[in-house]
């Protein structure tokens, strides 16, 4: 059986038309779980050469299927890849095509191996700030959230973490929820880590946030 056929095997019609009322994307489901997906992107690789990996990669994602392209990043969600341009290259082309969340957030966390690997690619990532697609806005924190997370960040790191949190702030101005959510959601796994750089973003630039967004990203911090 071929890749796409092992998924197609485990189709649940009924769930596929529960994912397409949930999701509202407009493209074809399988109603197959991500943990089984896990399963499958986990056989396929242990089988796979690295370039071959990259192949089935990019087939599964030309097919549309959200299954198939969750599948994909799956596959490149490997912190070590080596050599990982073609992986990241890979990446990279699918950002224009995000369209709703879950496809998105995957696919990020494949990006955000890619970066932690050579963290000189975020000089990329911050031209997708001012991108006019609103998922590829959101893919640059998405993809940069490692960086929330160190508890005892090196300068390199300091400095990666204060240029993400000026990106923040150059989007807290946009009203769209996904990237209000976005920038709520990268303060506030800041705050876990590194709670006085988040409560100077939100002293600065929390009044631009949308109230629900000032919350979420004040959550984790003391009172």
């Amino acid at each position: 059986m071929t890749p796409l056929a092992d998924l197609e095997a485990l189709a649940n019609p009924s769930k596929a038309a529960e994912m397409l009322a949930y999701h509202k994307a407009a493209r074809p489901y399988l109603g197959v779980t991500v943990p089984q997906i896990d399963d499958l992107t986990d056989r396929w690789r242990a089988d796979l050469t690295l370039d071959d990996r990259l192949q089935l990669a990019a087939d599964l994602w030309k097919t549309n299927i959200h299954e198939a392209r969750i599948a994909a990043a799956k596959l490149l969600t490997q912190a070590r890849i080596r050599p990982d341009d073609a992986a990241w290259a890979l990446i990279q082309s699918w950002v224009p095509d995000f369209d709703a969340w879950a496809i998105a957030d995957h696919a990020s966390i494949a990006g955000q191996k890619r970066l932690v690997a050579d963290p000189t690619r975020l000089a990329t990532v911050e031209t997708w700030v001012t991108s006019p697609h609103l998922w590829t806005r959101r893919a640059a924190l998405g993809m940069t959230l490692p960086w929330t997370k160190q508890n005892f960040p090196k300068p390199a790191e300091l400095a990666a973490r204060d240029r993400v949190l000026d990106w923040c702030a150059r989007l807290a101005d946009d009203k769209d929820w996904f990237i209000q959510n976005a920038v709520a959601g990268w303060v506030r796994d800041l705050a876990r880590h590194d709670a006085p750089r988040a409560r100077a973003f939100l002293e600065t630039h929390g009044p631009r946030l949308k109230p629900f967004a000032q919350k979420e990203a004040a959550r984790h911090l003391p009172d």
